[in-house]
């Protein structure tokens, strides 16, 4: 079992954006036609994100299965009273105790251990998908308001999201402190992701005269400008609840040193 037992900080709802973009990803809802199985790994010391992501993938695939994995049994047995016909939990780390996912959720785990634990834990949860199957590695505040993660398939990292409460952040770059591991401590000059949220925030500055219409408004400008600027942002579909920046791996991946690189 590859992993070790991590502080465990939870809350209702704390997940419900990074949710909201799976349910929406086209990636995830193609490798949850391909299969139906999901893990969500380091639930932490209450099961509720786990049960809350089933309900939000059964409006994409009705008979999805969510399997919480975690390393300390304590854990395993706390959240046993919120198994059901579509969720269950068990003993497991980044091996994901032998199953083959079709989409894994690795969510403030990572972000607890060294930079060079990276690559090593994306190498052995990849290994484990399912055909088709991606990963969803990040971190976020303690409410959910600030989220950040990448999606990874079998051949690799392929983009990176950051997604916020329009009205909890005063400019895009206030979500360094959320980055994934990975990236966290790579937000200096030099590195392509801190030239990506210097230019973010140079961008939403010039949205200003959008403001009086509201952050979401403002956002959206913000990202014609950034494409306008050669940045290679990713729109999604339909009307936004968030602010989401959504960029290729290529645009963000580490340039210094020995790093994660797709």
């Amino acid at each position: 079992m590859q992993g070790s037992i991590t502080r465990g900080t939870t809350g209702v709802n704390r997940l419900r954006r990074s949710d909201r973009w799976l349910t929406n990803s086209p990636q995830v809802r193609d490798a949850l036609t391909n299969h139906p199985l999901v893990v969500d790994l380091g639930y932490g010391a209450s099961p509720v994100t786990t049960v809350e992501l089933a309900a939000r993938l059964s409006r994409v695939r009705a008979d999805v299965r969510v399997i919480g994995l975690e390393i300390d049994p304590a854990r395993v047995s706390a959240a046993q009273h919120a198994a059901s016909s579509a969720v269950s939990f068990g003993r497991g780390g980044f091996e994901l105790a032998g199953l083959r996912p079709a989409v894994v959720r690795a969510f403030n785990v990572l972000r607890q251990y060294p930079e060079e634990a990276v690559i090593p834990a994306w190498d052995r949860m990849r290994a484990a998908l399912a055909p088709r199957g991606v990963i969803i590695e990040g971190t976020c505040d303690e409410l959910g308001r600030r989220c950040s993660w990448v999606l990874l398939s079998a051949g690799g990292p392929q983009t990176l999201t950051l997604a916020w409460d329009p009205f909890d952040v005063e400019k895009p770059s206030d979500l360094a402190a959320r980055l994934p591991k990975a990236l966290i401590h790579r937000n200096v000059p030099g590195e392509a992701v801190h030239e990506l949220l210097v230019a973010a925030d140079h961008c939403w500055a010039t949205a200003a005269p959008h403001a009086p219409f509201g952050p979401r408004a403002r956002w959206r400008s913000t990202i014609e400008l950034l494409q306008a600027n050669g940045f290679a942002v990713q729109r999604d579909r339909g009307r936004q609840r968030d602010c989401v920046l959504t960029v290729p791996w290529s645009t963000v991946a580490p340039r210094l040193g020995d790093c994660p690189h797709g």
